[in-house]
């Protein structure tokens, strides 16, 4: 990682402008091709354990699209989603879907420390790309995931699908609407119980026969194989979130999510500035992102908390993870399953009135279908769409890179232990070197992350 980044393209182009209805990538590599409306698009996918296949089956699952080539390190994941899609081609290497030219758009479904690798190259490569969540490990490699796809005219869509779901549609729209008055707080969270041991401590050993380790690592440093960094079992979630080298735990990988539809309903980009606490203070096992954390935003007109304790699983308000809005004349909550306003008490001539009688809820009681949602399409569909229409999608990489660096940045703050300021504008943290110094990673040879 030799070359500076570039912050032309960033000084020129705001977020506003850039989720704009109808706002078009103008022009085409030589190696893209152009789709018509009725033309099938050919998807490979790039990552194929959990959230990996769960994005190929929504793709497959649209009209017009064909996954083409599936990709995986790991043996048993790639056979897992062979008998999803006998028909597409098995690769090892992900480089070999690159080189495709029958391939117009991959999927990248890697763990994280792989997205910026991965999603430069398939720009470079003339592919459209959907990318999980977060788009990075570091800041200044997702800000490099928004020049590879300005300069390479890219659709690049990140997986943040809450953005295309109904009723966070309609909590934006409440939000600004003013209805709940000046809003001054925000507050995010996620609430379980792993204790006492959490993933437990396996020892470092052999990895499956039919795990390219060395790749899995890639940019990574290399290390012995751990069965938690690699974090791959029956029925278990992916632990490698809650090694610094791969991820950035629960921040990261629920923490962005909350806070992406934060941005977009308070219709900001960036925090001032960012504090955190926490630590492991609840599990014994070998994870190094804390197990318990609380991290303070400053936004222009508002702050935001954003926490999460697993060593507890108390829910806040009823609920063990959501967001809420607090105005001065009522409080929206917000999760996956709906959102509820409750206006606030007010005391009228002597009398109290009570919110709660007035309240209101918006359930979504059944799973959204594309039939049902035709103003408003599914995430994948939105990237199809994009795909062939060449606008930028609902969660474009610039608004993806935004809210992923703002999850990052309340991991530097409890990492320096530093109230951190942040210069939205340059991407740099004022006054700390410490932090300044984790903004970008350096990758193990031979990967190189040029744009």
């Amino acid at each position: 990682m030799t070359r500076p980044i570039d912050r032309r393209t960033f000084l020129t182009t705001s977020t506003a402008t850039l989720v704009g209805a109808g706002v078009a990538l103008r022009g085409q590599t030589a190696s893209a091709q152009i789709l018509g409306a009725n033309d099938r698009v050919r998807v490979g996918v790039i990552g194929t354990g959990r959230q990996g296949t769960s994005d190929m089956r929504n793709h497959m699952s649209l009209p017009g699209v064909e996954i083409a080539a599936i990709c995986d390190v790991y043996g048993t994941n790639l056979a897992k989603a062979a008998a999803l899609v006998p028909s597409a081609q098995q690769h090892k290497d992900f480089r070999e879907i690159l080189d495709r030219t029958d391939i117009d758009a991959v999927i990248v479904g890697t763990p994280d420390h792989w997205h910026p690798l991965v999603t430069v190259m398939a720009c470079q490569a003339g592919k459209d790309v959907y990318v999980e969540k977060p788009t990075s490990v570091a800041i200044d490699e997702g800000r490099k995931m928004v020049e590879a796809a300005r300069k390479y005219k890219r659709v690049v869509q990140v997986g943040t699908q809450q953005r295309s779901a109904a009723h966070f549609r309609k909590t934006v729209d409440l939000v600004g609407s003013g209805r709940l008055g000046r809003i001054s707080m925000v507050r995010c969270w996620n609430a379980n119980n792993q204790s006492p041991e959490g993933f437990g401590n396996p020892p470092d050993g052999t990895p499956p026969a039919d795990l390219d380790w060395d790749m899995w690592l890639g940019p990574a440093p290399k290390v012995p194989f751990n069965p938690n960094r690699f974090g791959v079992y029956p029925d278990a979630w992916s632990y490698f979130r809650y090694f610094w080298d791969y991820a950035g735990g629960m921040m990261t990988d629920w923490g962005v999510h909350l806070i992406d539809i934060v941005h977009w309903a308070m219709k900001v980009d960036a925090p001032l500035a960012v504090s955190a606490v926490g630590g492991k203070l609840a599990i014994d096992d070998n994870r190094e992102t804390p197990d318990t954390i609380v991290a303070s935003y400053q936004y222009p007109g508002f702050i935001m908390i954003y926490e999460n304790r697993s060593g507890n699983s108390r829910e806040i308000n009823g609920h063990g993870y959501g967001i809420e809005f607090y105005g001065t004349d009522g409080t929206l909550f917000v999760d996956r399953s709906g959102l509820e306003i409750v206006p606030e008490k007010r005391r009228i001539e002597g009398t109290t009135s009570s919110g709660t009688q007035s309240s209101e809820t918006m359930n979504r009681t059944e799973p959204l279908t594309l039939e049902s949602t035709k103003d408003n399409p599914t995430h994948a569909q939105n990237f199809i769409a994009c795909v062939k229409s060449r606008e930028l999608p609902i969660c474009d990489i610039e608004v993806g890179h935004r809210s992923s660096s703002a999850a990052i940045l309340g991991n530097l703050a409890y990492r320096t232990g530093a109230s951190l300021k942040w210069d939205a504008r340059r991407e740099r943290v004022e006054g700390n070197d410490k932090a300044g110094g984790m903004l970008d990673r350096e990758y193990r040879s031979p990967w190189k992350l040029t744009v």
